[in-house]
């Protein structure tokens, strides 16, 4: 078994809207192991033994976090915020096109409509067709051709049309 940053991040959200400071997890030679307590709470994840050591420090609940943008007055941020963001629904191969000699189904500046396609990512020998769930256009496609993708992972940014 593997564990996902997605399911570690879901852990750590749960550990802190129940109040719970630590927590052990293992399954055969997979473990992982959360604690989170002193000035910093401190996450240490170890996969297995061949996999490598995965820490991050969170601040303490106490202390609001700012967003940098907040802090600086930077606008990209605020900028970033205005796009809705359609993200992989499974892990698998990011393909922009039906077919390897075929167009595209969309480019940066496009307009796009609910419901049209806009790449398939292949799992398992299955082709899932990723439809937009906004109108709008295509600000930026966020995954090379062919690539992996990982579950939650940013495809396009489209700014909503309304």
């Amino acid at each position: 078994m593997r564990f996902r940053n997605i399911d570690i991040e879901e852990l750590i959200k749960l550990m802190k809207e129940h109040g719970v400071s630590e927590i052990n997890l293992k399954e055969g030679r997979a473990s992982i192991e959360i604690k989170m307590g002193g000035n910093n709470k401190v996450i240490q994840t170890v996969e297995s033994i061949v996999e490598p050591v995965v820490s991050a420090t969170i601040p303490k609940k106490e202390e609001p976090v700012a967003k940098e943008s907040e802090e600086t007055g930077d606008e990209s941020e605020k900028d970033e915020n205005k796009y809705y963001e359609v993200k992989s629904p499974m892990v698998g191969t990011f393909y922009r096109a039906p077919a390897p000699d075929a167009d595209p189904f969309v480019e940066v500046g496009d307009k796009v409509k609910v419901g049209q396609t806009l790449c398939i990512v292949e799992a398992m020998k299955n082709m899932n067709e990723i439809e937009t769930e906004v109108d709008g256009i295509v600000k930026e496609i966020c995954v090379e051709n062919a690539k992996p993708v990982e579950y939650g992972q940013v495809l396009f940014k489209i700014e909503p049309i309304e």
